[in-house]
């Protein structure tokens, strides 16, 4: 039998509703319509975000889990999603403020967030979609 470490890669989804303002306070508002267009409306717009969180290790020999999943979706509600739903992620998300609010800062906050709460397993990639075409990925590099 080969007893070589077998490294498993889970993943969970979730899902999210939030809006944000891509702005910068030291420039102009021509300057920010400018570079940001739609994005840096003073109203603010909003995404239909989805989120996948992979945790990467070995099974556990006694429960044949990385992580048990129902732990997962408890960490990522209560550190992101509680956080996020239906948020102003400008105004109303403590660990975005004083951030520039694109998905490249939020994906890295997300991580800052999530990470020290994995106890079982690493936490691998935080695969963070804005729409259907555009998304980012964070690897805590």
């Amino acid at each position: 039998m080969n007893n070589r470490k077998k490294t498993v890669y889970i993943t969970r989804k979730e899902h999210f509703n939030a809006a944000h303002r891509l702005y910068n306070p030291n420039w102009t508002d021509e300057q920010n319509e400018a570079f940001f267009g739609k994005c840096a409306n003073k109203h603010f717009h909003g995404h239909n975000f989805d989120i996948y969180v992979t945790v990467k290790g070995e099974a556990d020999p006694e429960t044949g889990m990385v992580i048990d999943l129902k732990k997962l979706k408890k960490l990522m509600h209560t550190y992101i999603i509680d956080k996020l739903d239906h948020q102003n992620i400008n105004e109303d998300v403590d660990f975005m403020k004083g951030k520039m609010a694109s998905i490249e800062n939020l994906v890295v906050e997300i991580w800052n967030q999530l990470e020290p709460h994995i106890d079982r397993g690493q936490l691998h990639c935080i695969k963070l979609y804005e729409t259907e075409r555009q998304f980012v990925e964070y690897y805590g590099e």
